[in-house]
């Protein structure tokens, strides 16, 4: 296999697949009516999502302008960077991660579930409360922008939610995958993720998602459901300097 950026029989060169570096692909892509840039790092605004997208080879005019988009003390999430940041930014975290793609061709799940419902902007003080209480990853005030979400009630209560996030060209990433604590154990993660899976295959593009290497549970569900490992990778956060 050829590394992103060689050359290959003929000397011609590799793209790089849009899922290699997922952020920059939505950022330069179908997300690129978010993207706040600085030189050669991209990022979404603070309210929608805190993904940044720096080059591989980063530079300290690379760090400053992430600095700069980030404003003081703010936090950034980046994907794939294994370097650490300059001595003037704190690590918040540190994560390794798997990357999984889904079946892309029709039929390969189960019939429109008619529980679930799509969620809005009205929805948002709701979907709050449910992260906050599960933990799926960021989801901010202005997330539900990224996509489609959808999620399943109970007696009115919203107690599953799963919807999109990254997108790049013929891909889209699935995220927020969670579900109130009380409700756990009847399948409603799972048929969250095909329904939105069905959402992204009638647009003619294949979902795909990320998950922390050690979520054994969550990735065992996701390969029960026709995903499979394309790559690892890592979650890094970091907070500019002050």
């Amino acid at each position: 296999m050829n590394a992103p950026g060689s050359r290959g029989p003929g000397d011609t060169p590799v793209r790089p697949h849009p899922l290699d570096h997922p952020v920059r692909a939505a950022l330069t892509g179908p997300h690129a009516g978010f993207a706040r840039r600085r030189g050669r790092v991209l990022r979404y605004p603070a309210d929608v999502s805190p993904w940044l997208a720096l080059p591989e080879d980063a530079t300290d005019e690379d760090w400053a302008d992430a600095a700069a988009l980030a404003g003081p003390g703010g936090s950034l999430v980046l994907m794939g960077h294994r370097s650490p940041p300059p001595d003037s930014w704190e690590t918040t975290f540190y994560a390794d991660g798997v990357q999984l793609v889904g079946p892309g061709t029709p039929g390969t799940v189960t019939a429109r579930d008619g529980e679930t419902v799509r969620l809005g902007p009205a929805d948002v003080p709701e979907i709050l409360d449910l992260v906050e209480r599960t933990r799926p990853g960021p989801f901010l005030p202005r997330t539900i922008e990224l996509g489609t979400y959808l999620g399943i009630r109970r007696h009115g209560a919203l107690v599953a939610m799963a919807g999109e996030r990254l997108r790049a060209a013929g891909w889209c990433e699935i995220s927020a995958v969670c579900t109130a604590p009380e409700h756990r154990g009847q399948g409603l993660a799972a048929r969250l993720v095909l329904a939105v899976c069905d959402g992204i295959r009638d647009r003619g593009e294949t979902p795909f998602l990320h998950a922390a290497a050690d979520n054994t549970n969550a990735v065992r569900l996701y390969e029960s459901l026709g995903f499979r490992l394309r790559t690892t990778t890592c979650f890094l956060g970091v907070r500019a300097p002050g």
